[in-house]
């Protein structure tokens, strides 16, 4: 799923209509991302081109993007520089080497003296050693991450800092598509050196940059078996695998089919700039008319997750450490519930040595009793310092203090898993965040509920709070979707009329899901389109044959003293969904 070197060289090409566009604004919504907006300063289309820069391990890339990035209120210190250096700066060229994983962008700009300079943005994608990198002159200005000893996070033992020479990471030597034929490459392969090898894997080691998807695509495509061995291909095998490599040559000439790949569920699995065949019927594919559109589909909401797991680690580290010690508690309340079970042991005890007063004295240890209840004989253990009416008293008084001791226990333990399931509840919040916004309403809840403490500046009056999430069913009801707990309260407790529909998944933390019916009967379609929503907005996202509750909102109720977001309900009935994101994404309202 990494963006290879022929996919990028494909981006390079569609960026390359912004050569001549001036730098706008510079933004960086993350710890590893950076957003540059180009405008053009002449012609029919002056509007601002977006292009979101990214060094995160999982998601590396650079493109073309139309989604909505929320800022820090402090920009970091490497987006300062880069606003210093590149602001106003003309966009001259886009370059790459070869088909290496690395784009150049080159920035005419103006220095403090008001010399003109050449400022280059360096964007290398390569996994978790990825980099954003300004240079100048060959020098290092600054960088997203800074490398001092070319240890875990450089592969080529590089450093990375301020003022020092920029290298190149250096680059293998393998044949590319933009600058051989595929005569070259069927040389390379059927040479015998790689016989024994897998066509995917020597395709790997010869052709630069290649994804492995292209690489087995291309074995499936000529022998129909991903797994193909080299020695082992015909010759019409090797003339479909010239051919392969001919369409592929084309399409990084400007004939690429941008194909996206989603299994069954809608999750996204993989991409190339080539038609794939190879997985048969077991995912869907979807073709793209960019790159940058494609790009944007395939890590654009594991990015924005990312970006707001970044900004909520405070919130998960205090919610989590609040988990653990709820947890912890509760396990020792439960063992001490289960040691309170031999209280009747103490009150049997008690009227056994009650009922044989008369033949005990003062002073004895020990007596055998026979057990009234069992009928067998008893060893019974006795304080000589008290009476054997006081011996009596005592066990009536272990008794009691551990029958006190269950209801209290019993008690707090129900109300220790309440705790649990709001935290849990909670930590869904976060996980789904999508703004500062959001993250700020969980702030405030959570120190409204103790587990922060008030900040200064706290007191001020909040900003207007979020909307919930808008749906609507194919039969053209409105669904509405809470973001996190204060938000469902309002939209179950105050928005929700009572013949509107309520839904949440049974027993796992989620959002409240609201059908406003308007006094209609929706049918089993519509529920069940809500009950997808309801699942794929809970923790059960990832989950198959999710338990979704259903209820009339009349039924619902909220327990007085409750947590945010906790209710009951009665008379519900259930219905069981897969989550799957492509659903969802046709019911979302335009919107959102």
């Amino acid at each position: 799923m990494s963006l290879d070197g022929a996919f990028l060289h494909c981006v390079k090409e569609e960026l390359s209509a912004l050569v001549g566009a001036r730098v706008d604004k510079i933004s960086q919504p993350s710890r590893e991302e950076i957003v540059v907006s180009l405008r053009m300063l002449g012609g029919e289309d002056r509007l601002a081109k977006k292009i979101v820069f990214s060094a995160n391990g999982t998601a590396a890339r650079v493109h073309l993007t139309e989604q909505d990035y929320e800022n820090p209120s402090a920009p970091p210190l490497f987006c300062m520089i880069l606003r210093k250096h590149l602001s106003g700066g003309k966009l001259v060229n886009i370059r790459q080497d070869g088909l290496e994983r690395i784009l150049y962008f080159d920035f005419e700009c103006v220095n403090e003296i008001g010399d003109k300079v050449l400022n280059t943005l360096t964007s290398e994608i390569m996994g978790r050693y990825s980099n954003i990198i300004l240079v100048r002159d060959s020098r290092v200005i600054d960088s997203i991450k800074r490398i001092t000893d070319g240890g875990d996070e450089s592969f080529t033992g590089r450093r990375i800092l301020p003022n020092i020479p920029y290298e190149a990471p250096p680059r293998a030597e393998r044949l590319s598509l933009l600058d051989v034929e595929p005569a070259d490459v069927l040389n390379a392969l059927f040479g015998g050196e790689y016989d024994t090898q897998r066509l995917a894997k020597a395709l790997s080691a010869v052709l630069e940059g290649i994804a492995p998807i292209f690489a087995r695509e291309c074995a499936f495509y000529a022998a129909g078996d991903v797994d193909a061995v080299v020695g082992g291909l015909s010759d019409p095998e090797k003339m479909r695998v010239g051919d392969f490599l001919e369409n592929a040559k084309n399409a990084l000439d400007g004939a690429a089919n941008y194909t996206l790949l989603t299994d069954e569920t809608g999750r996204k699995k993989d991409f190339s700039f080539v038609d794939v065949k190879q997985y048969g019927g077991l995912y869907n594919s979807a073709r793209f008319d960019s790159p940058s559109k494609l790009l944007d589909e395939f890590f654009g909401a594991a990015a924005r997750q990312d970006r707001m797991h970044q900004k909520a680690r405070d919130l998960l580290k205090t919610v989590n450490t609040a988990y653990e010690r709820v947890s912890r508690k509760l396990e020792l309340q439960k063992k001490e519930l289960a040691e309170c079970g031999e209280r009747e042991v103490f009150r049997v005890t008690g009227d056994l040595v009650n009922a044989n007063i008369y033949r005990l004295e003062k002073g004895m240890t020990k007596c055998v009793l026979e057990d009234f209840y069992t009928g067998e004989p008893r060893d019974i253990a006795l304080d000589a310092r008290l009476t054997p009416a006081q011996n009596a008293q005592k066990y009536y008084n272990e008794y009691r203090k551990l029958d006190t001791a269950e209801k209290k226990l019993t008690e707090l333990i129900k109300k220790g898993g309440e705790e649990l399931s709001y935290l849990d509840s909670v930590l869904d919040s976060v996980s789904r965040a999508e703004s500062d916004s959001e993250l700020s309403e969980i702030r405030r809840e959570l120190r409204e509920q103790g587990y922060l403490r008030a900040q200064k500046g706290d007191d001020r009056p909040s900003k207007k709070l979020s909307e919930p999430l808008k749906f609507r069913s194919s039969e053209g009801f409105e669904i509405l979707v809470g973001r996190n707990n204060r938000q469902n309260d309002i939209l179950t407790l105050k928005t929700a009329k009572a013949t509107d529909i309520w839904l949440h998944t049974k027993d796992i933390a989620g959002s409240h899901v609201i059908i406003r019916t308007n006094g209609l009967s929706p049918s089993d379609k519509t529920l069940t389109e809500a009950a997808m929503l309801a699942a794929f907005h809970s923790k059960g996202k990832s989950g198959s044959g999710v338990p979704v509750d259903y209820v009339a909102v009349k039924f619902v109720k909220k327990p007085a003293g409750a947590k945010p977001g906790m209710v009951i309900f009665t008379n519900n009935k259930t219905l069981y969904v897969t989550p799957d994101e492509s659903v969802v994404e046709k019911l979302r309202g335009k919107d959102q």
